[in-house]
């Protein structure tokens, strides 16, 4: 006899005639919004609180680079792992465990950073702890939201709002948290976020369902997986592009962003500009509500343009407002972007396999950032920041171009609405 685990992965259907609960404004959903909510906040902190707490404690672009690295590496690779053991264990109980061991991590990193981060590998290997936890928090992040409330499409459009402020909020409070005290208390901040979301995710009342069938085993899985994913060459093809994107742009964007703003600007200005990201990243939002491109990559490639801009700003040394700006711009191209690729993998994608391709092409996105990341500190010492700034640049321009060259993406057409709720119920 199969074990019933306590969660499902559709909405349970009512009585003709009953009173159903609010659309979104659930019980459920107002636990799971806070916990998501808390949760993103203390995530948005880290990158900032570790860049602005190394560089303030006089250690290299290098360490920062390593840093970095350290916590994207566990993520890419792992969460094809997670959605397997979210399928295994229930979404909602590896969620509880990913928050608890972010609780811990960022307990100990503040014990570290009250002592002066005398002990590099500690601090490398608690990244690298908080980025196993993200791998396995990440699968069950999207597949709880129809758990949660019946108005899908307005908890998710609920949730990307969430998820805009606290990038917004989070990046500030720890700048400004760094610069005026210590990166240790960001820590602590961090930590209570973290608790706050395990509770909340306790609380959750979630219907049961079937186990897994006897003879689906993890390889299995990631087979099939593997298989869709493959098939759709508009979709591996994107992955791959964004690859370089990630190794050669993204990956090494932060360590040489705070490697050039913290010392010229200081902690504070840094994480204002952060802040100013993450407010494009709202505008972007709220754009990408109301603009639907017939060609949604197509649109989305364009948005890319703005990518660029913070790179080209730091390596010209522009002033803070100008940076801002730029931050502003970038924070809006990639959200819209991100937006339009998110809808097309769930449009497109059958709802049997859509889970364990979201995890293959999450995988595959961040892959190469790490690296990118790692080779920062190396590359700006033989090159020098601003070329190798410049280039990254130039990359994403170059990345925008093969997104649109290429067939296939460029001619993808956005899949009617009628046609994808269909989708989506299958």
């Amino acid at each position: 006899m199969s074990v019933t685990p306590p969660e499902t992965r559709q909405a349970p259907t009512l009585p003709r005639g009953a009173d159903p609960a609010p659309a979104i404004w659930s019980r459920n959903f107002r636990l799971y919004f806070t916990a998501r909510s808390s949760g993103l906040l203390g995530d948005a902190m880290l990158p900032v609180a570790v860049s602005a707490g190394l560089l303030s404690a006089g250690h290299p672009l290098g360490t920062v680079g390593l840093a970095t690295a350290c916590l994207l590496a566990p993520f890419a690779g792992l969460v094809l792992v997670g959605g397997v053991l979210a399928d295994r264990f229930t979404a909602r109980r590896l969620m509880i465990a990913a928050d608890l061991t972010n609780l811990a991590t960022r307990v100990l990193l503040a014990v570290l950073f009250f002592r002066g981060v005398d002990q590099l590998w500690l601090l490398y290997a608690l990244l690298a702890l908080a980025g196993t936890a993200a791998a396995m928090f990440q699968p069950g992040a999207a597949s709880t939201v129809p758990l949660v409330s019946r108005d899908v499409q307005g908890a998710n459009g609920v949730l990307r709002v969430s998820e805009a402020v606290t990038a917004l909020l989070g990046p500030a409070l720890a700048g400004l948290l760094a610069g005026a005290a210590a990166t240790g208390w960001v820590m602590v901040l961090a930590a209570t976020t973290y608790g706050l979301s395990a509770v909340c995710l306790l609380t959750l009342r979630l219907g049961p369902v079937p186990a897994p069938p006897p003879g689906d085993s993890l390889w299995r899985n990631l087979a099939t997986g593997w298989h869709e994913f493959r098939s759709r060459s508009w979709m591996w093809g994107v992955i791959v592009i964004f690859m370089a994107f990630s190794l050669l742009s993204f990956g090494p964007l932060l360590p040489l962003a705070a490697g050039l703003v913290v010392p010229e600007h200081g902690a504070t200005v840094y994480g204002l500009l952060n802040c100013a990201f993450g407010a494009g990243t709202v505008l972007g939002g709220l754009v990408a509500i109301r603009v639907k491109p017939l060609r949604p990559l197509a649109g989305g490639a364009v948005a890319l343009l703005a990518f660029p801009l913070p790179q080209f700003a730091l390596a010209l040394d522009l002033p803070a407002a100008a940076l801002a700006a730029a931050q502003l711009a970038a924070g809006a191209g990639i959200t819209f972007w991100g937006v339009m690729w998110a809808t097309s993998v769930q449009t497109q994608v059958p709802g049997e396999v859509l889970n364990r391709i979201h995890a293959y092409e999450v995988a595959g996105s961040v892959c190469m950032a790490p690296v990118g990341a790692a080779l920062a500190g190396p590359a700006a010492d033989r090159f020098g920041p601003h070329s190798v700034l410049a280039g990254g640049g130039a990359v994403a321009l170059l990345v925008v171009a093969a997104l649109l060259l290429s067939p296939p993406i460029r001619g993808l057409r956005r899949v009617p609405d009628r046609k994808a709720s269909a989708m989506a119920r299958s």
